[in-house]
């Protein structure tokens, strides 16, 4: 069972890319509705076709958007990380179970009073809807993704994409002077229901890009991305939008050192 905080802890928001432009009044509104809770790695946070009482905004932690389908096989459509929010605001059950893929700590507002203080805030209500247009976003990003062919081009866009997303998550990735290390937040199997195929597929992918010198595998969930034009070749995606990505992320590296 999840562990909860007591009503009224205070959490700070501005680091929240959902609520980061909110007005002081919204935020402490926010923060007096609170409740943090704690999730275990494999727990079910709210079931598909479950109308959840709560709006939640993810702290720490991994969550996965998962779908069974009608022959039992599990595929993950989404990952949601620190900052991301979650929950239907004026709407029905949700469509996919929201799962801990790691031990996990979110914020839960009570969905009735999170609806309430959207009708009487408009910089909340815009919050909301920029955090559905980036979800929106997001799911073109997986469309790409899922559409190669090869399963070592879509781990090529999944790293990619963890460098685009995750890189304002501190322990995500690590610039250094021989490229830029990326730590896998999900275990083989949760990456392969997300990619589409099996944990021993992403095994021989992995080390086929390894062997063409486009990444290192330091640990099996450590991968250092030595090439990063190759990658985005692989992975069909904007080859001069990616290496800025990546250089500035370097350049940002050496910058603080």
């Amino acid at each position: 069972m999840a562990k909860k905080t007591h009503k009224g802890v205070r959490l700070t928001l501005s680091g929240s890319t959902a609520f980061s432009q909110l007005r002081p009044e919204t935020r402490d509104a926010l923060n007096a509705m609170c409740h943090v809770k704690r999730y275990c790695a494999g727990q079910t946070v709210i079931h598909a076709q479950e109308n959840s009482d709560f709006i939640g905004c993810v702290l720490s932690g991994i969550l996965r958007m998962q779908k069974t389908l009608a022959d039992g096989r599990a595929h993950i459509v989404g990952l949601l990380v620190e900052g991301d929010t979650f929950g239907r605001v004026f709407d029905g059950a949700a469509e996919f179970n929201i799962e801990a893929a790691t031990d996990t700590e979110f914020c839960a507002f009570s969905r009735t009073d999170f609806e309430a203080l959207m009708m009487r805030s408009p910089d909340l209500e815009r919050a909301v809807l920029l955090n559905i247009t980036d979800e929106l976003d997001r799911a073109r990003e997986w469309l790409i993704i899922l559409s190669n062919q090869k399963i070592a081009d879509r781990i090529a866009g999944f790293l990619l994409l963890l460098c685009s997303r995750f890189r304002d998550i501190d322990h995500m990735l690590k610039p250094g002077p021989e490229g830029i290390e990326v730590k896998i937040p999900i275990n083989r199997t949760d990456l392969a229901h997300l990619l589409g195929t099996r944990p021993e597929s992403i095994s021989r992918s992995l080390h086929s890009l390894s062997d063409q010198g486009v990444i290192d595998i330091l640990e099996p969930d450590r991968i250092l991305i030595r090439d990063a034009k190759a990658l985005a070749l692989a992975a069909d995606v904007d080859e001069f939008e990616t290496i800025a990505t990546l250089q500035d992320l370097l350049k940002n590296h050496r910058v603080e050192h």
